[in-house]
């Protein structure tokens, strides 16, 4: 079993930089070789049966915007 994690957190970031990165995949896996493993996320995605379209979600924009200044 390989784990990766999703991000990590770094330090001595200049103000301007990110407090996080983004994992990849190891450079010693190519691409060739993925058949060969098992691949899932964590927590497991549950399916929705609503079936919903993206054209049916709605999304409160002004909300999100004024929760990022707080």
């Amino acid at each position: 079993s390989l784990i990766t994690p999703q991000r990590f957190y770094t330090h001595g970031q200049n103000s301007r930089g990110d407090r996080h990165v983004y994992a990849s995949r190891t450079r010693f896996i190519p691409a060739m070789l993925l058949q060969f493993f098992e691949q899932t996320s964590w927590p497991k995605v549950e399916a929705t049966t609503t079936g919903r379209s993206a054209s049916q979600i709605r999304i409160d924009v002004a909300a999100k915007m004024r929760g990022m200044w707080k």
